[in-house]
């Protein structure tokens, strides 16, 4: 999420200003006077009630914190393919040799340089997605490995069996575990769906890739990538996040059903009651 950005704070940080707060002090300092300190102090407050306002100033301070975003975002990226296993982080590299050598065969077969045409700055967000999908990927593709689903429905049919018999004491707790576990169902067969459809995703993009470059290689003119449909796979790719975020609140419902249970106590049977 983005930041908001503190204009005011930006300009008091910036150096211009600090080292004119520091000249102003040194000159007050050497002059035994309050002059300099008080035309600091004018000249203070007139550069933040101009300087923040300006739009010209606002459009750098975005600019500058896009370029931070971007550089942490970027770092924070190479720190999830370092934790990859090898053959995840082989399919990233080959991903990112393959955009290299797109760049450099667009250089070489039109002259012109690969930055300048915004087609492969969505290549570069393509190749950026298949990390992040991919970390997606294991993540529930390592959680479904740890699962037993048959052993789930054999503990949901032996309560639904034993709920009917079950005395008031025991009935809260059991229907309690009843929900937990059609919900663990449930919620397993929604990170199954969308495993395999990160899973397709990963294999699209991979062959997008492969097209581009063939595109390049054979084409005649710059314009012919024009005929690549880079939109309607960026698309597919949002599409793929919002199926992933769709499965985020029901792996947090499991957590409070879990917490509730772990927290009920049953009331003591009638004999220490009385």
């Amino acid at each position: 999420m983005r930041r908001k950005v503190n204009y005011i704070r930006e300009a008091l940080t910036e150096p211009i200003n600090i080292w004119s707060m520091v000249l102003f002090a040194s000159s007050a300092a050497y002059m035994q006077s309050w002059i300099p300190l008080a035309a600091g102090l004018a000249t203070e407050a007139i550069y933040l009630a101009t300087v923040p306002a300006h739009s010209a100033y606002r459009r750098l301070v975005d600019r500058r914190e896009r370029q931070k975003q971007l550089k942490a975002t970027g770092e924070q990226r190479e720190q999830i393919i370092k934790s990859f296993d090898p053959r995840e982080r082989e399919a990233v590299e080959y991903l990112r040799w393959m955009k290299q050598q797109i760049y450099s065969d667009y250089r070489k077969f039109s002259g012109m340089d690969a930055h300048s045409n915004p087609n492969f700055m969505k290549l570069e967000s393509a190749w950026e997605s298949f990390v992040d999908l991919l970390d997606m990927y294991r993540r529930r593709k390592n959680h479904l490995r740890s699962i037993n689903r048959q052993a789930i429905q054999n503990q949901l049919q032996q309560v639904e069996r034993q709920i009917g018999n079950a005395d008031e004491y025991t009935r809260g707790v059991m229907e309690k575990n009843q929900n937990i576990l059609g919900l663990r169902l449930r919620t397993y067969d929604d990170i199954e769906r969308s495993v395999r459809r990160v899973e397709a995703e990963l294999q699209s993009i991979e062959n997008f890739f492969g097209l581009v470059r063939d595109q390049v290689v054979t084409m005649t003119s710059p314009e012919g990538l024009a005929s690549i449909d880079f939109e309607s796979l960026l698309s597919s790719i949002e599409v793929t996040r919002q199926v992933l975020e769709e499965t985020a609140p029901v792996l947090s419902a499991i957590d409070s059903f879990q917490r509730d249970s772990a927290t009920y106590a049953p009331p003591p049977p009638v004999a220490q009651r009385q």
